[in-house]
């Protein structure tokens, strides 16, 4: 579905973000993949990616950085030739009530979350706006769409990401350039490495169970292919219908 294209994916050596790259490999494309920290599990993730036919490479990027993302796309796009489809899927999170949260907690997960999504938009912007097709990928969380106790910086940044990913659909749609969201809610990720399927928050999931990465990968190969060609502006929830 995706061969010969290049994908770029921001916080693409764990959880979501490498299911993705996996995904995306398996079908053709070749991955750029972006991490902050991770560089033992990206320089493995890279190599498995290579193993499996494509051509892979891992920069690191602090993604709440414009002028690293920019020298990152910059070696990126001199390393592939060009870039098809951007995911960002970098966050973090800094979860406590309003009352004690810090006001660097809040920045710095608005920094990397939101910021973080704008600095890679903006390079790739001209680039697809140039060869008139893109794809990108924003992974909001259905937090961004009800809320959440605790996580008022991490809600924040997710509605302010679903708020960019409609506005750069507006501004690129005419350039034949899509860009669609996804809202998960629990997936099984080290970021919820602490939940259960006894935890009340799961319980209260319909389907009563945590989602998995691979099934958000799925949806976002499907965003990122041809079929999802006249698909732009949406937010789509994977989330076992807890926010519905």
């Amino acid at each position: 579905m995706l061969r010969d294209k290049t994908a770029v994916i921001t916080g693409g050596s764990r959880g979501i973000g490498r299911a993705i790259c996996e995904k995306f490999a398996e079908n053709g494309a070749n991955i750029a993949v972006i991490y902050s920290g991770s560089e033992g599990k990206a320089a493995e993730l890279t190599q498995k990616l290579i193993s499996s036919g494509v051509k892979a490479n891992a920069y690191k990027c602090n993604v709440a950085s414009f002028e690293e993302t920019a020298s990152a796309f910059k070696q990126i796009i001199r390393d592939f030739g060009t870039i098809d489809i951007l995911v960002n899927n970098a966050g973090i999170t800094k979860d406590k009530l309003v009352l004690a949260m810090r006001e660097q907690d809040f920045d710095d997960v608005i920094s990397v979350n939101l910021k973080g999504a704008f600095n890679a938009i903006k390079q790739v912007y001209p680039v697809f706006a140039k060869q008139r097709s893109g794809k990108i990928i924003n992974i909001s969380s259905i937090s961004g769409l009800i809320g959440n106790p605790g996580q008022a910086n991490y809600s924040a940044s997710k509605a302010g990401l679903i708020g960019l990913t409609k506005t750069v659909a507006k501004e690129l749609a005419s350039r034949g350039v899509c860009c669609n969201a996804i809202a998960p809610g629990f997936i099984r990720t080290d970021m919820t490495a602490a939940f259960t399927e006894e935890n009340p928050f799961v319980g209260s999931i319909p389907m009563g169970r945590m989602g998995l990465p691979e099934e958000v990968a799925e949806l976002a190969l499907f965003l990122a292919s041809k079929s999802s060609d006249y698909i732009t502006g949406e937010v789509i929830r994977i989330d076992g219908g807890l926010a519905m």
